[in-house]
Parts: C-alpha cells; sequence; structure tokens
C-alpha cells in the first residue's frame, strides 16, 4: 500500500466471487480481515452470492464472522461493512431494488450521514423491502406457502450448480480456453488465447484484445460477455466473464466454440 501512489481508504471483498465464481476459505477471509485493520482499511464485504455454494465441502464464510472470531469486534480493531441485495444470488430479483448494509466498527458520525441519506428519499421502496424481509425469513414450516416456497428455491439453485459445471467445463474444454470450475455465484471466468492478428488490430482500434474478440463474438451470435481487461487483469492474460444463469446454457458453449474457430482463423495472419 506505501508504495502506490494514491490514499487508499478501503478494501472491496466479493465472497463468493464476480468474476472468477470461486468461494474463498475462512483462512483467506480471515487474512482479508486481518490487512484491512492492519492498514486502518474500511472493509467493504460484497457477500450477495453468499447461498450460490455449489462445490461439496465448500461453505459461505463471513466476514464478520472471521472478524468475530479473531476478537477485532469485541476490540473494535476493524471497519467492516457487509452487504446482501435480493437481486443477486438465489433469489435473484433483478428488477427488484432491495437490500441491506450491517455496518461494524464504523462511526457514530457516519452512521448518521448514511441514516440521513437513507431517510431523504421521497418514497419507501415497499417491494423492496418485502423481499428483503422474504429472504432473510422466509415462510417457517406449516406455514401454506412453505413448501411451494422450498421446492422453486431448490429447482432454481440446483439450475444454477448444474450450470455451473456445465458452463465451466464446457468453456475448459475449448481448445485455446482455460476455464476454473465455477465453485459459487453465478459467473464463469475463462481465459482466452488470442492470435496475434488480434492484439494487432485492437492496438489500431484503440482497444484491449478481448474486447474486440467480445464485440465480433457479440456481432456473430447475439451472445453478451464482459471483456476481463475491464476488472484489471494481469498483463497478457484475455478473456471474459460470462454467467449461466441462461436455460440455453449448452447451446451458448457450443456457439461460443465455433466462433473461436472462426474468429482466430480471421485474425492468424
Amino acid at each position: 500500500i506505501k508504495r502506490i501512489s494514491i490514499n487508499v481508504a478501503g478494501l472491496v471483498l466479493i465472497n463468493p466471487g464476480n468474476p472468477t465464481g470461486q468461494v474463498s476459505s475462512p483462512d483467506e477471509v480471515k487474512e482479508v480481515v486481518k490487512f484491512c485493520a492492519r492498514h486502518n482499511l474500511v472493509l467493504l464485504s460484497d457477500e450477495v452470492y453468499q447461498e450460490n455454494i455449489y462445490r461439496e465441502g465448500d461453505e459461505f464464510f463471513s466476514a464478520r464472522r472471521a472478524a468475530d472470531e479473531l476478537g477485532m469486534i469485541k476490540d473494535d480493531a476493524i471497519q467492516l461493512c457487509s452487504f446482501h441485495s435480493v437481486s443477486k444470488g438465489v433469489t435473484g430479483e433483478c428488477g427488484q431494488r432491495g437490500g441491506y448494509v450491517e455496518m461494524v466498527g464504523i462511526d457514530d458520525d457516519v452512521n448518521d450521514i448514511l441514516y440521513k441519506l437513507a431517510a431523504s428519499k421521497l418514497c419507501s421502496n415497499a417491494s423492496g423491502q418485502a423481499m428483503v424481509s422474504l429472504m432473510c425469513r422466509g415462510p417457517n414450516p406449516g406455514d401454506v406457502s412453505y413448501e411451494s416456497h422450498e421446492q422453486e428455491k431448490k429447482a432454481l439453485f440446483e439450475g444454477l450448480r448444474d450450470r455451473a459445471l456445465l458452463v465451466s467445463k464446457g468453456l475448459d474444454s475449448i481448445p485455446g480456453f482455460s476455464c476454473q470450475p465455477a465453485t459459487g455465484a453465478m459467473y464463469c471466468f475463462p481465459s482466452v488465447d488470442l492470435p496475434p492478428g488480434v492484439i494487432k488490430a485492437s492496438q489500431e482500434l484503440g482497444f484491449s484484445p478481448d474486447t474486440l474478440y467480445s464485440l465480433d463474438l457479440l456481432q456473430s451470435t447475439g451472445i453478451c460477455v464482459v471483456p476481463a481487461s475491464g476488472f484489471g487483469q494481469k498483463e497478457g492474460r484475455f478473456g471474459f466473464r460470462t454467467t449461466f444463469l441462461s436455460l440455453e446454457s449448452k447451446s451458448v458453449v457450443e456457439r461460443i466454440r465455433d466462433h473461436y474457430e472462426t474468429f482466430c482463423a480471421k485474425y492468424s495472419d
């Protein structure tokens, strides 16, 4: 931190991860918490995919739990904001705007300002608030809607879990692609080998090679992905982020496979 020329005030942890689709272990979360405490950084913990854990043996481990087990909450040694939302995760109601932030170790003056900002809104987001209540406290066993709610939630989760495996394995099987298993969230983040012609053409156009690839994929197939260059990836790595939300994920992977072969031939010189 001291070697860079900007004043770092906070660090964002997204767990499970976006764009990587990885799940952080308890030890990894604790290391992040200790790092932030050591350098007096506000930890902004994005935990909106906490129910999206697909690999057996993995678990969601919150930053607050890590701070508590390390004794940092009792000692007031960490500044932590934890976020959850109905527009992500298994609920996935992207048209709704509801969520919460829990603040630990945050100065009272900062809390007052945040409450003032929230109170300045003209209308309450009643539907979003109802969704948050359902997300946090769903129907209880014996309630009229309990069985149907659990069945729908189970079906949504299992669909995401199955497509996570299908898409990550499918992308990884494409020659020139490398994709780690998506063990959480709803994203795959493959790296893609691009021929020299793509590098040259992208330099002439003034944007990154994986942006050129992503635009060509969109124009040729209608498949929209996010260039990995937008996530600050390692220099020399090219790729993209995609989701496995689509029920047509199997055919999407095949169209990506076919397009990549054509795209590489187009820029092979």
